[in-house]
């Protein structure tokens, strides 16, 4: 019998190791930075921003098999919150057992709950399990629309000249 329920505390290690077999999964194993001290701080500390919820499961060898990483958005055309989920992640050894799906339905549940207008993820184009995953469920893609990031020396370029802009005009 699984239990689905929201993170506490002491699931961060978990979570974090979940994280990181994730970024092995998605081609990037060198690209995790968070630390269990910053993933607490963001899901537990004064004023969270994000938030997690886990599976658990007896049968599959590790109390935690899955967990689903998620914060809000918000849409101006609608005029209310949404959900983004940042990560949905399901150990391989328990994939198949409907967790993804209970954690998914969990989200959406609470975006009714809330009267969210939208509950949105992004996936890899190649990762064409997860991408007929969420087809079967009525999950549609975004056609017309691309992700754009500003990170690293790119961000902090931009953010330096907007700096400089802003002070220059004030």
């Amino acid at each position: 019998m699984s239990l689905l329920r929201t993170a506490v505390p002491a699931d961060v290690p978990a979570i974090l190791g979940m994280i990181r077999d994730l970024a092995v999964y998605e081609k990037e194993p060198d690209a995790v930075k968070n630390t269990e001290e910053m993933l607490h701080a963001g899901l537990f500390g004064e004023n969270p921003q994000i938030f997690a919820h886990v599976v658990e499961s007896p049968v599959a060898g590790e109390p935690i098999v899955g967990f689903a990483l998620w914060f809000l958005n918000y849409s101006t055309w609608e005029g209310t919150h949404g959900i983004h989920l940042e990560d949905l992640y399901v150990r391989p050894e328990a994939r198949g057992g409907g967790y993804g799906k209970k954690l998914l339905a969990k989200l959406a549940q609470i975006a009714v709950e809330r009267g969210y207008a939208r509950f949105e993820w992004s996936v890899l184009d190649w990762n064409e399990p997860s991408i007929n995953f969420y087809k079967s469920f009525g999950a549609e893609p975004m056609d017309g629309w691309h992700v754009y990031r500003l990170d690293g020396d790119a961000l902090a370029r931009f953010g330096a000249a907007a700096e400089a802009q802003m002070g220059a005009t004030a």
